[in-house]
This record gives structure tokens, C-alpha cells and sequence, in this order.
């Protein structure tokens, strides 16, 4: 790819931990985004590095994190590493006054989260989590029909996200020292955050069963959670890294019942339905393949002092929610997803 001509004004963006996800979605959304511009990376490995600079005409080619997060010619750092190395890369960045924008799982734990926010916090920069699907229009629409009431107060909601993770190039997925957890950690985050940002809903405890896998070590395989929302309402997520990729979110609420067939993908095409006393009352099908650039324009825009719609509060909330559902599994029982002051 050659490289595209400077963006004036532009957010200047360095990816540390450039990898698989970097190559398949970050490149093309910082080339479609009009806020931002790519100008640098840092990977572990330099040969592979400088062969993702000359393929996607990115010019810098850090030669360590350090040199990454103090150069001047950058503003804001998007982290992609591993996520057991989210807490260490956010606080180097924030500590060199760069914005981050993280990759989710925020961190491992509530607990780093919270170090992350208040280092942030401390330094006065801007940290914010890619939970790219609030900007997927048909994510979006949807939490505009609940607002508008127009299936009436949501009762349950649903989301299924399932994938083979053995496939994927991201090989340290599956390895419990790196990764938050299975596909729980992994994608059943952007379904909890998806079930909160549609209902406008906080999950108040949780419940979950899950099995392993010989291929996935100590973590997760295929994993469901049931949980109470505030408002009355129950969510269940259900995910596996074991099937055909398909995802699914529906809502119903106390009128009418909203379902998204796709409803978590930024490749296909997503077909959103609204039904009311069984019948089908409308059809809108919805395209999310911008949904990362529109992430990253809204990211440059916060930096300028307007709201940001997966703030560092909100990695902190799905980071608990995360925390309960995973002792829920070793306990086998209801976990509070709360603050332990509330």
C-alpha cells in the first residue's frame, strides 16, 4: 500500500504491538478515517516491522516502546499488544503525555483498569477502549430504538459471538500467561459491552458455565453467562472459539423485540428485524465496515475535548464484569458485578 498523502491537522497515531489485528483492520481504518493519520509502529519483531512500514507506507519504525511513546512526532498511541501487557504499555504512553487508545480487554483485571485510569487521570490524557462495535450503525440504531421506547422497556437481551479461534494468526490468544481468558475475555466482552450500550443497562450480578478445551490450556473454550441488568432486565451471552463464526444480538423488550442477524460484525452485512405480536413490522439492513475509522475520528475528536463513547470508565465497568463472570465460573455461583462499595 502506498503511502497516503499527510492528513492536515490529522491525529498522529503510532500502533504498539502492531500484529494480525493491526495488518487486517487498523491500517485501512486509519487510511479511511479523516482525523487521523498512522505515522508509526513498534513490534517485537524488527524484520516484520519494517516489512508492515514498507507494505502499508507507515514511515516510523520505532525500534522499542520507549522511543515509540516519547517521540515528538507522535499524539496518541493505539495499543494492540497482548493483553497482559496493556497495564505496562498504558502507563509507559500516558507517562510520555500521550492520549491511548487501548485495545479491549481494557486490561486483565479491574484492578489494572483502575491503574490505567488514574495514571491517565494523573497525566491529564485522554484513555479510551476500542469497543469499535458503539460506532457499528446497526449497534447504534438499535440503542436508538430502545431509547425511543419503541419496543418498550427491555425484558431480555441476547448476544452470541462464536469463532475458531485455532485459526487465527494470533496465536497468544490461547495462552493464559497473555491472555485475559478464552473467548469469554476475548469476544464475549464486545457482547457484554454491546448488551450495556443497546439497553443503556448496567449488569448487576452474573452467572456463568463453561467448559475447557485441551487445546485451550486452563482458559475458556465455549462459554454462557447469565446476568441481571439494571431496569429489570436479563442478558444471557453465549460464545465459543470452537464453531463457525456467527454472531447475534436481539433485545426484547415489554412491546416489540428488536434482533440482528450479524449483529456483531464489521464484514457482513447486518439485517436488524423488529417484531411485534409475531409479526415482522420492519427490515433495515445496516453496513459496520467503517465502524473502526469511525472509532478513530471520534477518538481524535475527544482529544479536542468532545465525549468519547468507550471512555476509560467504561473499560473499567466491562473489566468488572469480566472479573465476576470468571469467578462466577470457578465458584459456580452468582457474582456481584459492582463496585464493592455499592
Amino acid at each position: 500500500m502506498a503511502e497516503s498523502a499527510k492528513k492536515t491537522g490529522a491525529v498522529r497515531f503510532a500502533v504498539l504491538g502492531f500484529g494480525h489485528h493491526a495488518t487486517n483492520r487498523l491500517v485501512s481504518a486509519f487510511a479511511a478515517s479523516e482525523e487521523t493519520e498512522l505515522v508509526g509502529l513498534w513490534r517485537r519483531n524488527g524484520i516484520e516491522a519494517q516489512k508492515n512500514c514498507t507494505d502499508s507506507g507507515v514511515r516510523l519504525n520505532f525500534s522499542s516502546r520507549e522511543e515509540l511513546c516519547a517521540s515528538p512526532e507522535v499524539d496518541a498511541v493505539f495499543i494492540t499488544s497482548p493483553d497482559a501487557m496493556h497495564l505496562e504499555d498504558t502507563l509507559l504512553a500516558v507517562q510520555h503525555g500521550k492520549a491511548v487508545l487501548c485495545e479491549k480487554p481494557l486490561a486483565m483485571t479491574a484492578g489494572e483498569a483502575l491503574q490505567m485510569q488514574a495514571k491517565a487521570r494523573q497525566h491529564g490524557v485522554l484513555l479510551g477502549v476500542a469497543q469499535n462495535l458503539r460506532w457499528s450503525p446497526s449497534v447504534v440504531w438499535m440503542r436508538e430504538q430502545v431509547a425511543a421506547g419503541r419496543i418498550g422497556a427491555p425484558q431480555l437481551a441476547r448476544a452470541q459471538f462464536c469463532y475458531q479461534a485455532l485459526s487465527t494468526p494470533r496465536r497468544w490468544i490461547t495462552d493464559g500467561g497473555l491472555a485475559c481468558g478464552g473467548p469469554i475475555g476475548d469476544v464475549g466482552v464486545h457482547c457484554l459491552d454491546a448488551l450495556r450500550f443497546v439497553c443503556d443497562r448496567e449488569v448487576l450480578r452474573a452467572q456463568t458455565l463453561a467448559r475447557k478445551d485441551e487445546s485451550f490450556g486452563d482458559l475458556e473454550a465455549v462459554a454462557t453467562i447469565q446476568a441481571e441488568m439494571s431496569g429489570g432486565c436479563f442478558a444471557s451471552v453465549s460464545v465459543s472459539a470452537l464453531a463457525p463464526y456467527r454472531t447475534q444480538i436481539e433485545v426484547v423488550g415489554s412491546k416489540g423485540v428488536l434482533v440482528a442477524e450479524n449483529g456483531l460484525s464489521v464484514d457482513d452485512a447486518v439485517r436488524v428485524e423488529t417484531w411485534a405480536g409475531g409479526e415482522l413490522l420492519e427490515t433495515r439492513t445496516f453496513d459496520n465496515s467503517m465502524s473502526y475509522s469511525a472509532m478513530l475520528d471520534s477518538f481524535a475528536q475527544a482529544m479536542r475535548g468532545k465525549t468519547f463513547a468507550a471512555s476509560a470508565e467504561d473499560g473499567v465497568a466491562n473489566m468488572r464484569l469480566l472479573d465476576a463472570v470468571y469467578r462466577g465460573w470457578r465458584s459456580g455461583g452468582v457474582e456481584s458485578c459492582l463496585p464493592a462499595s455499592e
